[in-house]
């Protein structure tokens, strides 16, 4: 009977079987790449009984010896890479390459990695001066605006007054009325508390610059409304006329506009508001429907033609 030979076992600890050569292309592979991976039984028990000898024995312990004259692996085929996988080196080159190379006149520039461009030479190209809200420059325009809210806001007082309380020679409530009756004003119990609330609640608004564009709009339709009355008790245009002239009431609706038009200014109660500095279209749907107001209501409260006799009227 032939004896089949004897195959060298692994009883010591750092015994091998001889390595195969690995296939080209396939990685190096770490312990720790299968950590679930299952041994074989036998190479287990064989490595367990020589450590347990070892602490019986410390004669006979297990030999590991590292081969420090081995040389390191080099090539891509001692690595386990793929050569068809491009090394960064390559990939480095060829994107340098692709940026060297001039853009054309109609493309846009591009750049590596998402980089952001450098920000343009502050010296050759002009900067624009970013104006802070702060910065506005209005000079002594919200003095005069002050000026002339306190004159026209204090004229409309004063002549509520004597209206109202018949101060300062005034014909006080009682007067108002009966001389609004005689000059043909209908429904005087409304048209003089709306004369006297316009006057005095409107004056002081626009002296305070509080609620600028109704405020003025309530003095501008109370003072048309009275432009239009005098205008109606003789005819032929009544600027300069000796007894009965409208020049006051013309000066008082133009300043009452401007006011609208022009804002109360920021020395004002108003100064948050938009419109105190920068009015719009707000301003102007105030002053139309202020003069607007004025013509329907003398048109309901006293009615007839006022400009009669003027030019083609």
């Amino acid at each position: 009977m032939t004896e089949k030979p004897t195959e060298p076992a692994a009883d010591a600890l750092g015994s091998a079987a001889p390595e195969t050569p690995r296939p080209v292309g396939e990685p190096v592979r770490s312990p720790f790449d299968s950590p679930t991976e299952q041994f074989s039984t036998a190479t287990v028990k064989s490595d367990l009984d020589t450590v347990a000898t070892a602490k019986t024995d410390p004669s006979i312990a297990p030999t590991v010896k590292a081969d420090l004259h081995k040389e390191p692996p080099r090539t891509d085929e001692e690595l386990g890479l793929d050569p068809e996988v491009p090394l960064y080196a390559e990939m480095k080159e060829a994107i340098t390459g692709a940026n060297t190379a001039v853009p054309a006149a109609d493309s846009a520039p591009t750049y590596a990695f998402a980089s952001i461009p450098p920000a343009p030479n502050g010296g050759t190209e002009p900067t624009t001066r970013i104006r802070r809200r702060g910065d506005e420059r209005r000079g002594t325009l919200d003095l005069g605006l002050l000026l002339l809210r306190l004159v026209v806001g204090g004229t409309f007082v004063y002549h509520g007054l004597q209206k109202a309380a018949g101060w300062f020679n005034g014909p006080g409530y009682d007067g108002i009325r009966t001389a609004m009756e005689n000059g043909g004003w209908k429904h005087v119990d409304i048209a003089a508390p709306m004369l006297i609330a316009g006057e005095l609640g409107g004056g002081i608004l626009v002296a305070l610059g509080l609620a600028t564009p109704l405020a003025a709009g309530a003095v501008l339709a109370v003072i048309i409304d009275a432009w239009l009355w005098k205008q109606g008790m003789a005819p032929g245009f009544q600027y300069k006329a000796e007894k009965v002239s409208v020049e006051i009431e013309s000066i008082l609706a133009g300043a009452a506009a401007a006011i609208i038009l022009t804002g109360p200014g920021r020395l004002s109660l108003d100064r948050g508001r938009g419109w105190a500095t920068r009015p719009f279209l707000g301003s102007l749907a105030a002053l139309i429907a202020a003069i607007a107001a004025a013509i329907l209501t003398y048109i309901y409260l006293h009615g007839g033609n006022p400009l009669e006799g003027v030019g083609p009227f």
